[in-house]
């Protein structure tokens, strides 16, 4: 990678919860501004979709505004996975972006088991809902066809928006292999899905991820303010935006436990031969195209069940409770939010939680997503320092827990930048090593014997 004269980057950051519109200093990797607002899912039509125009408009607005102060040299893309853009021939949408959380009928879930390739093939696990890319494209398929009739590419989201900002449509690497049901990590290339579908004239030119696409089209450039052309770059899967600084400037093994709506754990230098699909394991793809075992589940959308359930704390506190929490077993078995996680099928309930208050309440919880990222750190075979960014790198009560679980040290990088800052570097930036709270392994009395409980209670 080398150095661009890019002074700032602008990034287009759209998760499932919260989209926004981040300008960063190439210098320092610092975010100098940011503008958000909601990701929001439209319920009526032919299925729950992403508000693909409200997200467009507020695109624009943002980066209209942000061009005049405090200006930016470029532009890159990260978005949440698991959406898949079906353009028309005229480069419209053919059918609304579908939620990935929309459920599907029995009877096209049980057709589209018989036709999604083996773990084996893909790495990619048989999750729930839409989830998988070739789940969402084979509904699509069956249950409109009509509508499916007028396809005429298919992008992967992130460079859906990078095609209309440039007029260019690709796919690329990290977002097909991100437990699409699209992807064979092992040759590279298209799995046997993609025929069985009868997609592959359809799926755009793969291009990497390090790519200038174009500049901004010179309607939008006018209409935005930009005093020069802005080259947009290919753009990157929102996880593996996370992973990118982290590969370029670490030695394997190490993890990375990248924070959000969802809690992805990546174990570099991990093993790919002892992935268990059937606990939410899976390989992604990176930025460079190789595999990465990992494994996730919903921890950020847990966390915001649970603190809405609980209430505010006093952080502090809570710390000082972890003992008596330990001690009296009050515990948190899996899953607040189903359908995923290294425990499938298993029914969220408290443990000696009656008498339990706030700030025991919340220790607990915090306990719960110390033990569910211990679990999924271990289905990668993770070795070495755990990196965690993102939400989660501020929470002090979850990073001490756990670092007393998996006996080593955590890096706690804080702030929210974690997916911006990667999706900068696609331009050719430095990385930029941020600040670190280095959490080392204490020990709590009874932790080892807890952790054996909360598996028990499980079964």
């Amino acid at each position: 990678m080398t150095a661009t004269s890019y002074r700032r980057i602008a990034v287009l950051d759209i998760g499932k919860t919260n989209a926004k519109v981040v300008v960063l200093d190439s210098g320092t990797g610092a975010e100098i501004a940011v503008l958000k607002r909601p990701n929001i899912t439209i319920k009526t039509g032919p299925y729950p979709h992403y508000d693909i125009e409200a997200l467009w408009s507020f695109a624009l607005d943002a980066l209209k505004s942000l061009a005049r102060e405090p200006g930016f040299d470029a532009i890159s893309i990260t978005t949440h996975g698991a959406a898949a853009a079906l353009l028309d021939r005229d480069g419209a949408l053919a059918m609304p972006v579908i939620d990935y959380e929309h459920e599907y009928p029995e009877a096209i879930r049980n057709a589209y088991t018989a036709l999604r390739p083996s773990f084996g093939e893909t790495f990619s696990p048989h999750l729930a809902m839409g989830l998988n890319v070739g789940a969402q494209l084979h509904y699509q398929k069956s249950a409109f066809p009509e509508d499916f009739a007028g396809v005429a590419t298919i992008l992967t989201y992130a460079q859906y928006w990078t095609a209309r900002l440039t007029g260019v449509a690709v796919n690329e690497l990290t977002s097909l292999g991100c437990h699409t049901d699209l992807w064979n990590p092992k040759t590279s290339d298209y799995s046997s899905l993609v025929d069985k579908l009868g997609i592959r004239d359809l799926m755009a030119p793969i291009r990497s991820a390090f790519d200038a696409l174009g500049p901004v089209l010179p309607e939008i450039a006018a209409a935005l303010g930009l005093a020069a052309p802005v080259p947009v770059y290919c753009g990157i899967h929102d996880s593996n935006a996370s992973l990118l600084p982290h590969l370029v400037h670490r030695q394997a093994p190490f993890a990375v436990v990248s924070t959000g709506t969802w809690v992805i754990n990546f174990g570099v230098g991990g093993d790919l031969d002892h992935l268990d699909p059937g606990r939410d394991a899976l390989a992604n793809v990176d930025a460079y195209g190789r595999a990465v075992p990992s494994s996730r589940f919903m921890g950020g959308r847990e966390f915001e069940m649970l603190s809405a359930e609980i209430g505010p704390v006093d952080e502090k506190a809570a710390q000082a409770v972890i003992g008596p929490v330990v001690e009296k077993g009050l515990m948190l078995l899996p899953n607040i939010a189903p359908g995923s996680g290294p425990f499938p099928g298993k029914t969220s309930r408290w443990i000696g939680a009656d008498e339990a208050s706030r700030e025991e309440r919340h220790a607990a919880a915090c306990l719960y997503l110390a033990l569910m990222t211990d679990a999924c750190l271990g289905l990668t075979g993770a070795k070495g320092p755990v990196i965690v960014e993102g939400p989660f790198a501020l929470n002090e009560t979850y990073l001490k827990l756990l670092a007393a679980l998996i006996g080593r040290e955590v890096l706690a990088l804080p702030g929210s930048t974690g997916t911006s800052q990667g999706a900068a570097l696609l331009t050719g930036i430095r990385p930029i090593s941020g600040a670190e709270t280095h959490v080392p392994p204490s020990e709590i009395e009874g932790l080892s014997v807890y952790r054996d409980r909360w598996y028990a209670a499980m079964e």
